[in-house]
């Protein structure tokens, strides 16, 4: 365990600096003098909530765990950072352009979501971006700026395309970007039925390669995009059909979470080549859409890794604006307005899940005792356990695990009762914490040694489901900084995993962010029996949401938006009941009232049988019933 205190001097700031808050919080998020984690919803510029004295009253509202809790002011600041950046890049480089940014809807489509990213963007004209016909179409309703860009990129039918074409006449400002070759065809036909031709945009599939967990998703075999021979033919068509004057934007998309600043240079010298010879070719252009891929630190260590970034936001905005200036300038080209499609750098901060612990589970840690009728194989590992020292210790884990196995050889023989086995086992458990207690701080010793660290984690069991909440640390082994959200004042003495409560044996949390690389296993505290323990989830606000699904019918957490109040304090803005266990069950196509009627039926049948009381009848219909309106989480 990495820490700079001991159990006689451990600080807060040691609780902090071991799961790395003050590296991956990012101004957002703290430890106060009590232990606990703060939030500053507005970064640096003032104002702070104590996590736990959040729950708490959010509890006393009725609002059990686990808790989704959103910090609309985080969501808002972030939004602002973005466009400071872009601000002093566009200052500092003398670039005759402006940016102007929008949200990809995909990233997080809940309404509240969406409605505070438009209301806080307005002052910028911030827009949205759709990749299917339901994200359309969330757009259209709420985006009402007409100077606002709506890009609509995914694959497009005959019916999205006109779509998009009659929002036009509604002061809306669709872009129709094109993403194969043969939606070409389909906006021409679109144009010549409704007399009107949408803003036309064209993704172009480069053959800059990309880093990280998404690189496939760029170059030459890329899912989107316009081959350059694709792109001249398409440009061609469109000026056949007296479109071409309608082609104002190029788009490209180099993978979501770029973690090497590089790769964003080398595609940006590549693209800003493909948009002045779209110029030359006659089109008016006028937007440079650089796609999404603006990355956050996870893990806080600031690298090229899957979980962090090699570069700031402030490094991003200026090696797009200079990068696009270089490419246009020399040849002539007016300067394109900037857009971004950042997703997971605006929403992943804004989130925090917070869980409790219901449980622990391990490896037993009783020593039995001697008995004169202990067989030989256990006395053999009580005289290896009582003779275990610093010089012997591979030799005395060399010969617990041979006494071990050779208990379970007698028991699967009947040489060996079951409880003579559990002592054996136990025994063996011993000699291993035994010798993790002896090993050297070095940590010098055989890697055989070194594991039984690990053997001899906990399991904590959580009140969520990784499936729903947390779907990307299963999917594509995503590191999201986890901790308690209290305690930070006392040292951890336990390491573990964290199991949630689907009947899946990958629903856990087991890779958890150690300074650019993972570890599996995360310091925890000892729970105190009849207090709570709680766990928070942080920067998982892009995607978890709306990608999590209904592993063993766990369905959505409680959800709350929450803002700093004037004068001090919180306000609650909105609460987002999660779901229901009759939610789930009608989502799969039950009858919640019909599988109530007929336990109903079954407890009348059990009654005159003489097999059930009517008063046990009662309760449990009772309990059928407060239990279908109640959300799919245990409660306390």
């Amino acid at each position: 365990m990495a820490r700079s205190g001991t159990a006689d001097t451990w600080t807060i700031q040691d609780g902090a600096d071991l799961y790395g808050l003050d590296r991956w919080g990012d101004t957002y998020f703290a430890a106060n003098s009590r232990g606990h984690v703060t939030v500053q919803p507005r970064g640096d510029r003032g104002g702070s909530i104590d996590l736990i004295e959040l729950v708490e009253g959010l509890q006393a509202r009725d609002l059990g765990l686990p808790l989704l809790i959103r910090f609309d002011d985080i969501l808002e600041d972030r939004l602002e950072r973005l466009h400071a950046a872009f601000d002093r890049a566009i200052a500092h480089y003398g670039y005759g352009g402006r940016y102007q940014g929008v949200f990809p809807v995909k990233c997080n489509q809940q309404r509240h979501v969406v409605e505070r990213l438009v209301d806080a963007g307005q002052r910028w004209h911030f827009g949205l971006e759709a990749g299917s016909k339901a994200e359309l179409l969330i757009a259209l309703s709420l985006l009402n700026d007409p100077e606002a860009l709506l890009i609509c990129n995914g694959y497009k039918d005959q019916r999205y395309i006109e779509t998009a074409i009659l929002a036009r006449r509604l002061g809306r400002q669709p872009v129709v970007v094109i993403e194969q070759p043969d939606e070409v065809e389909r906006i021409i036909a679109a144009s010549q039925e409704l007399g009107a031709a949408p803003m036309i945009g064209i993704r172009a599939r480069l053959s800059t390669r990309s880093t990280g967990r998404w690189s496939s998703s760029v170059g030459d075999r890329a899912k989107f995009g316009l081959s350059i021979p694709e792109l001249l033919e398409t440009t061609e068509r469109l000026n056949r059909a007296g479109l071409l004057n309608d082609l104002k934007l190029l788009h490209f998309h180099i993978g979501s979470q770029i973690n090497d600043i590089a790769v964003l240079k080398d595609a940006l010298q590549e693209a800003g080549q493909i948009y002045g010879e779209l110029h030359r070719l006659g089109a008016p252009m006028g937007y440079l859409d650089v796609g999404g891929g603006l990355g956050i630190d996870y893990d806080g260590s600031r690298s090229a890794t899957a979980a962090s970034t090699n570069y700031s936001l402030q490094n991003y905005a200026n090696d797009v604006v200079a990068t696009v200036k270089e490419c246009c300038e020399p040849c002539g080209v007016p300067l394109p307005t900037l857009v971004s499609e950042s997703g997971r750098a605006l929403a992943s901060h804004f989130s925090v899940l917070v869980f409790d612990i219901l449980g622990l589970g391990g490896a037993p840690d009783e020593r039995p005792q001697r008995r004169d009728d202990d067989p030989l194989i256990v006395r053999n590992l009580h005289d290896t356990l009582d003779g275990i020292t610093e010089a012997n210790l591979q030799e005395a884990w060399n010969d617990a695990i041979k006494f071990k196995e050779d208990a379970l050889s007698a028991f699967r023989l009947g040489y060996l009762s079951l409880p003579e086995r559990a002592r054996a086992e136990q025994l063996a458990w011993a000699c291993a914490r035994r010798i993790v207690e002896l090993l050297p701080a070095d940590d010098n010793s055989p890697d055989e040694l070194r594991r039984l660290r690990a053997s001899l984690a906990s399991t904590y069991y959580g009140n969520f489901s990784v499936f729903r909440s947390a779907p990307d640390t299963w999917a594509i082994d995503q590191l999201f900084p986890v901790m308690p959200i209290h305690r930070l004042h006392e040292q951890p003495e336990q390491l573990g995993s964290i199991a949630d409560l689907t009947c899946d044996s990958d629903g856990k949390l087991a890779r958890f962010i150690q300074g650019g690389q993972s570890k599996s296993l995360l310091e925890l505290h000892t729970p105190t029996p009849g207090q709570p323990y709680l766990v928070g989830l942080f920067l998982a606000g892009a995607y978890q949401e709306v990608m999590g699904n209904l592993h063993n019918l766990f369905g959505s957490t409680n959800a709350v938006h929450i803002r700093l109040a004037p004068g001090g304090g919180y306000q609650l803005d909105h609460v987002v009941r999660g779901d229901t266990n009759a939610d789930v069950l009608k989502a799969m196509e039950h009858d919640p009232d019909q599988m109530l009627e007929r336990l109903r039926l079954a407890s009348e049948a059990a009654i005159r049988d003489g097999r059930l009381a009517v008063s046990d009848a009662r309760r449990l219909i009772n309990h059928v019933t407060s239990s279908l309106q109640q959300i799919t989480y245990l409660q306390a």
